[in-house]
């Protein structure tokens, strides 16, 4: 990886996460190919690399067989980021993503297996482990999906540790927490990060679904890349599932106050609603298997991240 000239495919590289990835990818001399249907990937992420020609920008479907065989050509690593991300969309179309998920990633498997990649890493989620036992989640925890979203991101994972265990392709599954940042997009579906600061912004209240005690483990983008970069550089990682995150514990609530407070002290409510089907109570990762592994080591405290959002957010670079 830190050899130039290495052909890299990311798929969903035009989304929040994978453009981040691009962006450390081009920057490490890597040639890059993205495949991504735009469907929730903003071309305006990788715009700058399309044009100066140092990204392939290829629009399409993970569904389609004979599309992802072209993009795997001759490519050295695979960064299976594209999916169908969202919890409630994934009890209101569950046939949908399971589609996406699973048969879009056994095609991105087999294609890398019949070009014998070198790795292939998956963006998998700790929504794969249900509600906790205990806390914090390390990666022998029980898994015990409670949404169709789960349900094929765990799919998803065994279909590549299989694909390891036979010899057919390297694979490393990546277990990410709440991942926030820049480009994150504002939609129904988006994380709670960015739908607070949208409603922030706009003088709305801060809709809380629960009580607002439940938890969560939020990991800043910028950490999230320094560990699925080491994912293809560290031998030891091929064949392991690994979680990713800050390995810390905030309350939703906690979260609604303190940005909040960052708007001026913004005289803007906090609104319950009835909980969500399908989310969990309490979350947050134990991740000293990624430290030991990948040499992972967070450097994003959640109060610099909110800040530098806020920062992005007042410039009007995006919304």
């Amino acid at each position: 990886m830190n050899k130039p000239g290495k052909l890299v495919l990311v798929t969903g590289g035009a989304g929040f996460i994978g453009s981040h990835l691009v962006d450390k990818l081009v920057d490490r001399g890597c040639s890059v190919r993205v495949l991504d249907d735009l469907s929730t990937g903003n071309i305006m992420n990788i715009r700058t690399h399309v044009d100066s020609g140092t990204v392939e920008l290829v629009k399409g479907d993970v569904r389609d067989m004979s599309l992802v065989s072209k993009c795997v050509k001759d490519v050295d690593f695979v960064f299976h980021l594209a999916a169908q991300i969202s919890v409630p969309l994934s009890v209101e179309k569950p046939e949908w993503t399971f589609d996406v998920n699973v048969t879009g990633t056994l095609n991105v498997l087999t294609a890398s297996a019949k070009e014998q990649v070198d790795r292939l890493v998956l963006a998998s989620s700790c929504a794969v482990y249900g509600e906790p036992k205990y806390l914090p989640i390390d990666e022998k925890h029980p898994t015990n999906p409670i949404s169709p979203y789960a349900e094929t991101k765990l799919a998803g994972e065994r279909y590549c540790l299989g694909f390891d265990r036979r010899g057919m392709c390297g694979c490393v599954a990546l277990r990410f927490f709440n991942v926030y940042g820049p480009r994150q997009g504002f939609n129904d579906y988006s994380g709670v990060i960015t739908r607070f600061f949208e409603r922030a912004q706009k003088g709305l209240p801060l809709v809380v679904y629960g009580d607002g005690l439940q938890t969560r483990d939020f990991v800043s983008v910028f950490d999230v890349v320094e560990a699925v970069l080491a994912s293809v550089e560290k031998r030891e990682a091929a064949g392991k599932v690994l979680n990713v995150g800050s390995g810390k514990s905030t309350s939703i609530k906690e979260l609604a106050e303190t940005i909040l407070k960052m708007f001026h002290g913004a005289n803007v409510p906090i609104s319950f609603a009835p909980p969500r089907e399908g989310d969990i109570r309490d979350s947050y990762a134990d991740i000293s298997t990624a430290e030991r592994v990948l040499g992972y080591s967070p450097k994003v405290s959640l109060a610099d991240g909110l800040s530098g959002l806020l920062a992005e957010k007042q410039s009007g670079f995006r919304k």
